[in-house]
């Protein structure tokens, strides 16, 4: 069982930065993948960005490749994601991840992720 819980959401100017983060609970944090989903108001939710429980491999969705950065601290049990350049369309509850298989994070297949966390709104101002 791992419990997901994130932080660091807020209101931002478009051009501004934020870091979200994500702590998870569990001894197994370190052979899991991390994600970042975010939802939009009306909209689907959407992949991100993830990470590979080797802290190396990431995958980016296109619309944020180069803005936002994913990292993971599996001492701590920790995953962030970096979000530069913000513009208003990342206005966005975004959720935290968490399942075994990368593939299954990276193509975005929201209904076979093993865990969620409960969400942290992102708006961001023009």
């Amino acid at each position: 069982q791992v419990q997901l819980v994130e932080s660091g959401g807020g209101l931002v100017q478009a051009g501004g930065s934020l870091r979200l983060s994500c702590a998870a609970s569990g001894r197994t944090f370190s052979r899991y993948t991390m994600g970042w989903f975010r939802q939009a108001p009306g909209k689907e939710r959407e992949f991100v960005a993830a990470i590979h429980w080797n802290g190396v491999n990431t995958y980016y969705a296109d619309s944020v490749k180069g803005r936002f950065t994913i990292s993971r601290d599996n001492a701590k049990n920790t995953v962030s994601l970096q979000m530069n350049s913000l513009k208003p369309e990342h206005t966005a509850v975004y959720y935290c991840a968490a399942d075994r298989t990368f593939s299954t994070v990276v193509t975005g297949r929201t209904r076979d992720v093993d865990y969620w966390g409960k969400g942290t709104l992102v708006t961001v101002s023009s």
